[in-house]
């Protein structure tokens, strides 16, 4: 038997005494490491729906638009903007908060259907994001 096999055999066969810190305590617990890793990340695989990935790159293009008045989500024009009536401070603020709340429901809506499985309606919901967002892919 060679230098690398007797003290494998040693590792392997050695009686531990309390307090020692052995070579195959070492390698049960780098096993057991290896097997918990493995089990959560096939656990991340398996709750993936069929538009995780395109979820978490729109939100991707939300979060690293720069804030200003040409990002964020939009909405339909009014009635009064079309006549021509001047968008009160008010106004505005209200019409900020209305897309805000729909581009949220929109994605709210795409990721209750990934998890779902739901792939028609998370890519309805996804299309409507898009659009609130105005997200040209």
């Amino acid at each position: 038997m060679n230098c690398l096999g007797r003290r494998l055999y040693k590792l392997s066969n050695a009686p531990m005494s309390p307090g020692e810190c052995s070579g195959r305590a070492i390698h049960c617990s780098l096993i057991a490491l290896i097997a918990a890793a493995s089990l959560l990340a096939a656990a991340g695989v398996a709750h993936s729906g069929p538009c995780t990935a395109q979820i978490a790159r729109i939100e991707q293009q939300v979060a690293g638009a720069p804030p200003g008045p040409e990002t964020g989500p939009t909405g339909p024009q009014t009635l009064g903007a079309q006549l021509h009536y001047q968008p009160t401070p008010a106004d505005v603020a209200h019409a900020e908060r209305v897309a805000n709340k729909d581009a949220a429901a929109a994605l709210a809506r795409a990721r209750k259907a990934d998890a779902a499985g739901d792939a028609a309606g998370c890519n309805a919901a996804l299309k409507e994001a898009k659009r609130l967002y105005d997200i040209d892919q």
